[in-house]
């Protein structure tokens, strides 16, 4: 179990990790809503409704993409934001309700996006790509202190719950 001082910042990230389940949740729906519709038309409506050139580099990369989006694949990227939403929600109740297990997922989860995170804010630098990296990096960084923390207390609580030596 996790002891009081280390709640706290367990429950921090548990929210963190079900907010990120609600947003992809979110865009899978989302993605959904667009099965038997003309997602061509759905996007030139949206660059249009951006007031967006669509003859730009980005508008155009977008319009091109959207051409090439079929119901198949609407209902797999769906697929894929339902199953990435579950995990990220059992890790949130784990991490709320002081579950060991979670508690190393969300170090290894957190700790495998750091190196595609660093690439891509050296490929193309932003302010936005700095937090998200500062951000999973305190996540990291906090997940790898709670373990080790946690342990070294269980050790402790170990020893002075067991029965004194006998002479």
């Amino acid at each position: 179990m996790i002891r009081k001082p280390l709640l706290a910042g367990m429950r921090a990230v548990a929210v963190v990790e079900a907010a990120k389940a609600v947003l992809v949740l979110a865009a899978g729906f989302g993605l959904l809503a667009l099965i038997h519709r003309d997602v061509q038309a759905v996007a030139e409506q949206l660059v249009r409704h951006s007031h967006l050139n669509p003859a730009g580099k980005y508008p155009r990369i977008f319009l091109d993409a959207a051409q090439q989006v079929t119901d198949a694949r609407l209902w797999l990227f769906a697929s894929f934001a339902a199953i990435y939403s579950l995990v990220r929600a059992v890790e949130a109740y784990g991490l709320w309700y002081e579950r060991r297990w979670a508690e190393w997922f969300a170090l290894a989860s957190g700790a495998i996006y750091v190196p595609v995170e660093i690439y891509e804010l050296f490929h193309h630098f932003t302010g936005l790509k700095v937090g998200i990296l500062a951000t999973n990096l305190g996540i990291v960084a906090y997940m790898a202190y709670a373990l080790v923390h946690s342990t070294e207390q269980d050790r402790e609580l170990a020893a002075a719950a067991a029965p004194p030596p006998s002479r």
